[in-house]
């Protein structure tokens, strides 16, 4: 077997681990929505007066 290779001290690693053992880890990941999802969900144009009529008429 060959040397271990020696470990260099990195500032933001000890940093990160003092505050982890200060505070606790942090809290998982949230996903959050894509705006650009509900976009294309949502229609391109209002609907006019004539059609939202007619629409209800068809309808009751």
């Amino acid at each position: 077997m060959g040397k271990a290779k020696k470990k260099v001290f990195s500032a933001v690693k000890a940093v990160k681990s003092n505050a982890r053992e200060r505070v606790g880890t942090p809290p998982s990941e949230r996903v959050l929505p894509d705006p650009k999802q509900k976009r294309i969900n949502q229609p391109k144009y209002k609907e006019t007066l004539a059609n939202l009529m007619n629409k209800t008429g068809e309808e009751a």
